[in-house]
């Protein structure tokens, strides 16, 4: 019982790992090409991941489906409940989900 203090501090070790590793690791092509715009290095986050010179195809398969995400219409949960072609998946997955809470396995 009096050791608890140490199980709880344990975490300081992975937490430091982490802290020391992380500004030797490289940043996401893609968060560098969409969220920073910032181009040149996310063809050198591309090349050191993919290991060859030429990484147009991946930059621009990048950017396609960012313009495709775009394009994309969201629907609210209550327009989803009025197509009758998805109205009964919503509505098997929402049920077993409930169960699976009410039963008690993630006590488990």
């Amino acid at each position: 019982e009096s050791r608890w203090p140490f199980l709880f501090g344990a975490i300081i070790v992975p937490s430091l790992i982490q802290v020391l590793i992380l500004p030797f690791l490289p940043e996401s092509p893609r968060y560098l090409l969409l969220e920073k715009h910032n181009r040149s290095k996310a063809e050198k986050a591309f090349q050191r991941f993919f290991g060859k010179d030429d990484v147009s195809q991946e930059i621009e398969e990048v950017l396609a489906e960012s313009r495709a995400q775009r394009n994309t219409k969201l629907v609210s949960v209550v327009q989803l409940l009025r197509t009758r072609a998805v109205r009964w998946q919503i509505l098997t997955v929402v049920v077993t989900m409930g169960c699976y809470q009410l039963c008690g396995l993630n006590a488990v």
